[in-house]
């Protein structure tokens, strides 16, 4: 396998298997989730390596750093050694705060109820 200096940030998220498929990794860059050293980038930027990729997924982003650049989709080690993954811990279950749930069938909220839970929320 020839050594690249570079490749697409669309087809490096793929193959190290941040997205499940290529054209999903090119609408995150057009939707702009994807960030390559701070700024906004599109599906054909290249990434090098020691370049940092902020990919914004299911809300919450994960930092990843190039080692390698591969835009073919390789064995699980290998893509696991093309990126080094800096996304902190996630806070724990405590820390969150849970949503009120209403009782099933209890209907829409009242306006009362409404401005309850918006009070609540801190909105």
């Amino acid at each position: 396998m020839a050594e690249l200096d570079a490749a697409r940030v669309d087809a490096w998220l793929w193959a190290v298997r941040v997205c499940k498929t290529r054209s999903a990794a090119t609408a995150a860059c057009r939707a702009g989730h994807v960030r390559v050293n701070g700024d906004r980038a599109k599906a054909a930027q290249p990434v090098r390596p020691g370049d940092e990729v902020r990919v914004r997924l299911h809300g919450f982003d994960r930092i990843l750093i190039v080692r390698r650049p591969i835009v073919k989709r390789v064995s699980a080690e290998l893509a696991a050694a093309a990126a080094d993954d800096r996304t902190p811990a996630p806070p724990p279950r405590e820390a969150v705060a849970s949503v009120p749930l209403r009782d099933r069938g209890a209907g829409r909220p009242t306006k009362r109820e409404r401005r309850d839970l918006d009070r609540l929320r801190g909105r």
